[in-house]
């Protein structure tokens, strides 16, 4: 899936990203004279982003890009930041707004990413999100969808028959948007990605607010999941270890949290993961012997258990475990 530090994207729908106008863009004039417009449009997944707090609005930006790119070709898109000095309280649904009036110069959109910012131009957690329901409704055929950023986040909870992958990355993913998805319908979709988060950056999901996902009544196609990022990841783990969706999974992704030896023995004790390709738990607190313990119980299975952590202990002898994305 997405990189994991939520570095701009590389590449999206299986192509390369290129952003217009890109960092070094600073007066309308230099368009088209000073962005490079290549002939082979459908060679790339297009972005469009603000350069700076210095930068002309995204609006038109994007209205550009619509006056200088066939966009009837592009089968995939990336909305990069659109925050400036002026315009500071935007939201996802002010960037996007634009492509849905546009909506037939897209005929074949088929990936689609939200929020490509970096945290060297604006902080995962101060990323304004909105309703993507109009967005979703606009381009019915996607088959990758993706979203950076959750305050204000909503998701409508329906049947998805096209999606194929479904990425949320965030520093929380608000409870009420993991249930809607859990909830969801998704007749093909392979990939699932869920950054769940801390409470204190719009998260605060538990075991039970995945209760659909993990029966996964629809989810029949369910091949990767990913429940990342989570500072309750023993007891998503512990969840996980008896749910019936894990039977049918090829990867099994719970980094990039605060996974210690608790989690591990649950999936131990539950149902047997030998089926697996990989277990991702990269970036984790458990011990060398209970890691040990893990390897040696599946040893076919490709077992990620790089990057160990040690809890922070500033607060006297209580034990503080951190997560790898959170502000």
């Amino acid at each position: 899936m997405i990189d994991s530090e939520c570095d701009a994207l590389v590449r999206w729908g299986g192509l390369p990203v290129r952003t217009v106008p890109g960092k070094d863009f600073e007066e309308m004039a230099d368009w088209p004279g000073g962005v490079e417009i290549p002939a082979e449009i459908e060679a790339w997944a297009w972005g469009v982003a603000v350069a700076g707090f210095d930068s002309i609005a995204y609006t038109e930006l994007f209205e550009a890009f619509l006056r200088e790119v066939d966009t009837t070709a592009i089968s995939a898109f990336v909305i990069g930041s659109w925050v400036t000095g002026d315009e500071m309280d935007l939201t996802s649904a002010d960037a996007f707004a634009p492509l849905i009036a546009a909506a037939d110069r897209f005929p074949n959109l088929r990936h689609l990413f939200v929020g490509d910012i970096e945290s060297w131009q604006w902080e995962i957690s101060w990323i304004k999100q909105s309703d993507l329901t109009p967005l979703l409704r606009a381009f019915p055929d996607l088959r990758t969808f993706g979203v950076r950023g959750s305050e204000n986040l909503e998701w409508e909870r329906r049947a998805y028959p096209e999606l194929r992958e479904l990425t949320f990355q965030s520093g929380g993913l608000p409870p009420e948007v993991v249930r809607a998805v859990a909830g969801s319908e998704f007749p093909r979709l392979t990939d699932l990605e869920l950054y769940l988060g801390t409470e204190e950056y719009f998260g605060g999901s538990e075991a039970h607010d995945l209760g659909d996902l993990l029966a996964g009544t629809g989810f029949p196609e369910l091949r990767y999941l990913g429940l990342r990022n989570a500072e309750n990841a023993d007891e998503i783990a512990a969840a996980v270890a008896h749910a019936p969706i894990v039977a049918r999974l090829e990867v099994l992704d719970l980094s990039l949290g605060a996974l210690g030896d608790d989690g591990a023995a649950a999936l131990l004790a539950g149902q047997p993961l030998t089926h697996l390709k990989k277990l991702d738990l990269h970036h984790h607190f458990i011990s060398e012997p209970m890691q040990e313990r893990l390897r040696e119980a599946l040893p076919g299975v490709e077992v990620n258990l790089s990057d160990p952590q040690e809890p922070d202990d500033w607060d006297d002898d209580v034990e503080h475990r951190f997560v790898s994305v959170a502000e």
